[in-house]
């Protein structure tokens, strides 16, 4: 994109009506934004953030700005919608006290040893879709590989049955569709419908894990259906919908991290040799945590696979030097904080060895992502390991991104292993 056409767009910019040509690359639109109109005044009346020291402050004061979602969303998708009820209900989109509740449970379940526990079974996991991957020569980074990983992690955390995990990345993507600014009749229909389907299919699993509970420091249903009678007592509700939060915090994220980074190596060829020499013939995957950690951090930053966050301002404030009006709806531009020169040397390039990657893609403050540290695990052994396997995997068609606004990734890139 030239620079004249990224000030052109950033000119009249609106979400609600973004040009094609902005899908295939933000970036440069981020950079006059921030240049030009850092707090920006947006056509319906929100506010649109784009430096990252703006969106750590915003981040850091959640007495003033509410992750509350009730009076933004009811407009959007109705009184009454299985849209609404999910949204209004999740961790994400809530303040305390239910937002501490609800983190307390799950991070119960997501402890440092936890997690490594997790690790032989990732392991297994990825080299099981490797060996298929060896046997055909290839296939798509998204269908073939990405998707499939986080799909299994979140199914083992919360106790799915492998004959039932079919159609949780169909329902994840629609609910998750249905967040964009813009939002069409056949996005609204598809996640009110996923919504209605998840929660049915989650009534029973919750039903059945009430009378055969599984293991509270592996299982995140056990824990969050125990948390009630420790007190931290959730409404059906609450424990339902949080259990489709959970699996839809995790997928597409996580999917988009491994499918942007393997795309990234191959844009990036001089990081990807670096990268190919510091994994060496015969992998230390121990030693190697540190380097792997930084490069999954880097991924994350250059293409943040959540772009954009929300927050309404509960009184008149000021941002950037700019008064914001008592309930001002505000977009927090993740994915422009996490390329801001003042921030980041050479923000633009992709550098694997980055060091104080002081990104934003998990998000900052009290809503911090709960899962920050399975993500940088699943990125570790899934870009790692098809890195040593697949040393010279190349693209064999133009990769398809997923045209959307919130969530930067692919729906597919399709590759040879040689």
């Amino acid at each position: 994109m030239s620079p004249e056409r990224a000030r052109e767009i950033a000119a009249s910019f609106d979400l609600r009506a973004l040009p094609p040509d902005f899908y295939a690359n933000p970036y440069p639109v981020y950079a006059a934004l921030r240049e030009g109109a850092p707090v920006r005044a947006m056509p319906d009346g929100s506010w649109f953030l784009t430096r990252h020291a703006d969106l750590v402050a915003v981040y850091r004061d959640a007495q003033v700005f509410s992750s509350d979602k009730k009076v933004e969303f009811t407009p959007k998708y109705g009184a009454g919608a299985p849209l609404l009820e999910h949204h209004t209900t999740s961790l994400v989109f809530n303040d305390p006290p239910l937002h501490t509740r609800v983190r307390k449970l799950i991070m119960g379940a997501l402890t440092r040893r936890a997690i490594a526990e997790m690790e032989p079974g990732l392991v297994q996991l990825v080299d099981r879709l490797l060996d298929a991957i060896e046997a055909r020569g290839g296939g798509d980074l998204i269908e073939d590989f990405a998707c499939a990983i986080p799909v299994e992690i979140i199914g083992n955390l919360l106790g799915v049955p492998h004959a039932d995990r079919g159609p949780l990345r169909g329902w994840s993507l629609a609910i998750l569709g249905a967040l964009e600014p813009k939002l069409t009749r056949e996005q609204e229909d598809a996640g009110n419908r996923s919504v209605r389907e998840f929660v049915a299919y989650l009534r029973e699993l919750v039903a059945d894990r009430r009378r055969s509970p599984g293991d509270p420091e592996h299982d995140v249903l056990t824990r969050l259906i125990q948390g009630e009678e420790a007190g931290e007592k959730l409404s059906e509700a609450e424990l339902l919908q949080n259990c489709v939060f959970i699996l839809n915090a995790g997928h597409e994220t996580t999917t988009n991290l491994i499918g942007n980074a393997l795309v990234a190596l191959q844009e990036w060829p001089g990081e990807k040799e670096r990268l190919l020499r510091a994994i060496g013939p015969r992998p230390d995957w121990n030693a190697l945590e540190p380097a792997m950690t930084l490069a999954v951090d880097e991924f994350l930053r250059f293409e943040s696979s959540n772009q954009l966050g929300n927050r309404r301002a509960l009184q008149a404030c000021e941002v950037g030097g700019v008064a914001l009006p008592a309930g001002a709806l505000v977009t927090l531009c993740i994915g422009a904080a996490n390329r801001d020169p003042a921030q980041f040397a050479n923000p633009d390039v992709l550098d694997l060895q980055r060091a104080d990657n002081r990104h934003l893609a998990f998000g900052f403050g009290i809503h911090q992502c709960a899962g920050l540290s399975l993500a940088r695990l699943e990125g570790r052994v899934a870009i790692g390991r098809f890195l040593a396997r697949f040393p010279r995997y190349r693209l064999t068609a133009a990769p398809t991104r997923g045209g959307r606004a919130r969530f930067r990734g692919f729906l597919r890139a399709p590759f040879a292993v040689s």
